[in-house]
């Protein structure tokens, strides 16, 4: 009698498997575990070439950049001169956010167009908006504007081969006559060309479930940003493994989620320090997650 044991043994008849199920397919391959280089912004600061080389040197694979600007570019490098740093260790920058409060908040596309211009050089597969002001985000009609924006932006991203998403805070979360931020903007994007880069931290910072999320908008999550809650303080964060939040099911429910790629982050309470906690992180999920 062959046993499962015995069937996945087997190389060929394993092969199989993976093609039968793509969620087995995601959990053999341990290579791409991806960082949010916010994550590192003191030691960027200092020096982009060798902190990209201890990222990679931390086993990380996949990046997501911050901080472009029309004038200083990512750091004081152009996109080229990214692309060939990332090149070099062997790491793919597959998204971005760009702060683009001029075109959501009045339409300016100047910005817009700089990044996307910027995320095709690096080849990134999403541009992601990551935070909106806080006078542009009061009541329902403020998300509604952003929705809109956001189909409008999503259409020229499209446009030149790359996607748009959004990266939420626990701002999303709060209520206006009954109804959340992100709730709007869930409803009133296109979902076929607006997906989400869910931040796990603050959706259940915000005491909303990741899990909720998945169940009732299935597949609109293509992205996660992984970041871990203290036990002592939550406002605090601490390597994956370290805290409060329960990955484990979490990541049981990436097919549901629609995940193509996920990142970790850590804003503060690195222990011992940064690079330590990046690495403590990327063997936590690779042992534990994937």
């Amino acid at each position: 009698m062959v046993t499962r044991r015995n069937f996945l043994i087997n190389t060929s008849l394993a092969a199989t498997a993976v093609l039968a199920l793509p969620s087995l397919a995601f959990t053999m391959d341990k290579k791409e575990i991806g960082l949010q280089l916010y994550t590192l912004r003191d030691e960027i600061a200092k020096n982009v070439k060798s902190t990209l080389d201890k990222v990679a040197a931390a086993g990380f694979t996949t990046v997501e950049t911050y901080g472009f600007s029309i004038k200083d570019q990512f750091w004081g490098l152009s996109p080229i001169e990214l692309k060939n740093v990332l090149d070099n260790n062997g790491l793919k920058a597959v998204s971005g956010h760009y702060n683009l409060g001029s075109f959501l908040y009045d339409g300016n596309t100047t910005e817009l167009i700089a990044a996307i211009e910027a995320a095709k050089m690096l080849k990134s597969e999403f541009l992601t908006i990551p935070w909106v002001d806080e006078p542009f985000r009061k009541n329902i009609q403020d998300y509604k504007k952003i929705a809109a924006r956001l189909n409008e932006a999503a259409k020229m991203c499209a446009n030149a081969g790359l996607k748009l998403a959004y990266h939420n805070h626990d701002f999303e979360f709060q209520k206006h006559e009954g109804i959340t931020g992100y709730e709007i903007l869930l409803k009133e994007t296109d979902k076929n060309l607006v997906c989400f880069e869910l931040d796990l931290y603050w959706v259940i910072r915000s005491g909303n479930n990741p899990l909720q999320l998945f169940e009732n908008n299935p597949g609109r999550f293509k992205m996660w940003h992984v970041k871990d809650m203290d036990k002592e303080n939550p406002a605090l964060n601490t390597e994956i493994g370290s805290g409060t939040i329960d990955f484990k099911t979490i990541f049981e429910a990436l097919k549901k989620s629609g995940m193509k790629h996920f990142f970790v982050e850590q804003e503060n309470n690195y222990d011992p320090n940064p690079f330590e906690s990046i690495k403590r992180s990327c063997d936590f999920i690779s042992k534990n997650l994937i």
